[in-house]
Parts: structure tokens; sequence; C-alpha cells
């Protein structure tokens, strides 16, 4: 029997919980998760079936004292496990909870770490889109050179994308704002 298991999954910012619940749900079936890759390769490792909790924590500040930030943590029962694109997983076995303990427990601090990713992650987006991609669309949409062509298919399918990424995370961070208020 295999002892390593390789998953794909996407999972969009705001869709941080449904991925720590996909992490509990494989470590209950048997697969504790060792590594996320980009795009979303998850690796898990063979284990006795157990209930425990994941969670994640987007905290760039936790960079700069990083002994500090992961021994927070640790003296609160968590495991870390890895960094990945900005998030910090952690996990840490149900039986040894005092009642439900999470990272965020409050939807104050939930916003505030969604806030966070958004400036995070977003903005830069943001930057890269109107200061690279449309300027390149404009800049290859204006000649008939097959070079440009290609160029401008290339530009404008990014175009599509980055639209789609933002108005994915835009209606996304909306509900939960909306929610958590």
């Amino acid at each position: 029997m295999k002892d390593t298991k390789i998953m794909f999954r996407f999972y969009t910012i705001p869709e941080y919980v449904k991925e720590q619940d996909f992490l509990c749900n494989q470590h209950k079936k048997g697969w504790a998760f060792r590594r996320v890759y980009f795009p979303g390769l998850y690796v898990f490792s063979r284990c006795e079936g157990e209930d425990v909790v994941y969670q994640l924590d987007y905290n760039q500040e936790g960079k700069t004292d990083r002994q500090s930030y992961l021994r927070l943590f640790e003296d609160c029962g968590w495991e870390y496990i890895q960094d990945f694109f900005g998030y910090s997983y952690f996990r840490k076995p149900a039986a040894q909870m005092n009642g439900r303990e999470e990272i965020y427990c409050d939807d104050g601090s939930r916003l505030a770490m969604i806030e966070r990713v958004f400036k995070g992650r977003m903005i830069p987006l943001l930057v890269l889109f109107f200061l690279v991609i449309i300027p390149q669309l404009l800049l290859h949409g204006s000649g008939v050179r097959s070079a440009n062509r290609f160029f401008f298919g290339l530009f404008s399918g990014l175009f599509f994308v980055y639209i789609i990424i933002f108005i994915q995370f835009g209606l996304q961070y909306w509900n939960m704002r909306k929610r958590l208020r």
C-alpha cells in the first residue's frame, strides 16, 4: 500500500475554511497533510485516522519575528507544518483542545485576516493588471504583425483571467464581509 498520496485542489483566498475542512477530513481518513505545492498539489502521508484540526493563518507580520510567531502557536499546542504563498499551516489533535479552539475565534479577527490577504495578494495583482497587462494589451492590439497578434491573444487571455479572479474574489469577499458583520 502506498504511504504517500498527492491530490489536486484549488481554493480561492476566502475559501480558507473549506481548505481547512479538506485537510481535517483527509486526516480522519488516515492521510496526514505534509506539504502543498503550487498550483494546489497537496501531499499527504499515511497515518492513523484521527480527528485533527487544521488552521491557516495569513500574517505577514509574523515573518519579521518568525521564532516568536511560531513559539506563540507552539505554546498553545499547535504544530507548525509549513508556509505557502503567505499562509502558515498549523494542526492540533482535537483531543488536546479545550472546547472549540480556532486561531481566529471571532468574526472581527476573521475579517481582519481576510483584509490582510486582500492587501497582500490582491493589491499586487491589481498593480500588475494595471501596469503590465492593460498597457501590453493596448500596445499589441494596435499592430498587425503576427507577433503582435500572438501577444495580443496572450494578453487578452490574461486580461480575462484577471477579470475572473477579481470578480470571484470580490464576490466572495463581499459575501464574507456581509456574513461576518
